[in-house]
């Protein structure tokens, strides 16, 4: 009869078999909306292009100043002083003006197979809200090879007190985090997107984790934004409040097993052992 080089090693695999069947499927993200009225107007194909001053519908404190509009930004961002054409992505601060950014990066909508960005204001959870969405985004210059789903929503919270809001912003998928004048290769590389919100100027800033980083935001990255979250139970959904003209947030939470789940590789992997153990005793 022949022997085992491993005796264990047919009980450690039923043991992570077991452990592998415990552990849920990671799910595709699917944190984007798609509510109808956030498709009640379109950006043309473009690159680098704004919109004019838009309505949100809405009045927003953001860091001391109320808004009532602002300028749908097609490089991945809102800003609420004028457009931003500005196509490499940088540290927010250094924008010049207020700024919310769910993906600022060389965004391109001219490629064939390229979604266009849209927006437009709906109802969620009983609250007005102002919606704009990047479904199926190309990058510069006019690449569909990779492709970007994200989505910015900024809800009126005025039931807590004048000008207050939530900012969400939803991610599907991150394929490309670079166009190719930011010295991106393939999507890749180069000057990679940020994200997050900032007055622009002087301080207020939050930029996520992995932010302006190589591989970091997405998907599969270390910071990846469909597999994170911040204040939601949902992959790839981060809600942030802003009550008095300031943002609170904390950092973005990534997915841990649960201590039922730990307990049970615990139990599995030391049954293993032993087993293993035995067996090499009898040999």
């Amino acid at each position: 009869m022949k022997r085992l080089l491993f005796p264990g090693l047919p009980v450690y695999g039923l043991a992570i078999g077991m452990i592998l069947l415990l552990v849920p499927a990671p799910a595709s993200a699917q944190a984007v909306r798609n509510l109808a009225g956030f498709s009640t107007n379109v950006l043309g194909a473009n690159d680098d292009g704004s919109t004019g001053l838009v309505s949100a519908g809405q009045s927003m404190n953001f860091f001391g100043t109320t808004y009532t509009g602002l300028y749908v930004n097609n490089n991945g961002n809102v800003t609420f002083i004028s457009s931003y054409g500005t196509y490499t992505p940088s540290g927010l601060i250094t924008v010049g003006q207020p700024i919310i950014a769910p993906f600022f990066g060389d965004v391109d909508t001219t490629g064939s197979g390229s979604g266009l960005v849209h927006y437009g204001t709906d109802t969620l959870n009983g609250r007005h809200a102002f919606g704009v969405e990047w479904p199926a985004v190309g990058y510069y210059g006019g690449h569909t090879n990779k492709l970007n789903t994200f989505e910015l929503i900024l809800i009126d919270r005025t039931d807590t007190g004048a000008g207050n809001f939530d900012v969400e912003m939803n991610y599907n998928s991150i394929q490309w985090e670079t166009g190719d004048a930011s010295g991106g290769s393939n999507g890749l590389g180069g000057t990679s997107a940020a994200a997050g919100y900032s007055n622009g100027t002087t301080g207020g800033t939050y930029q996520f984790p992995g932010s302006l980083v190589n591989g970091a935001l997405i998907n599969g990255g270390p910071h990846a934004l469909i597999s994170n979250s911040l204040n939601s139970s949902t992959a790839g959904r981060y809600l942030f409040t802003v009550r008095n003209g300031t943002p609170v947030t904390t950092a973005p939470t990534v997915p841990v097993l649960s201590p039922l789940l730990l307990v049970a590789m615990i139990v599995l992997l030391g049954a293993a052992s032993l087993f293993a153990m035995r067996k090499v005793q009898q040999h």
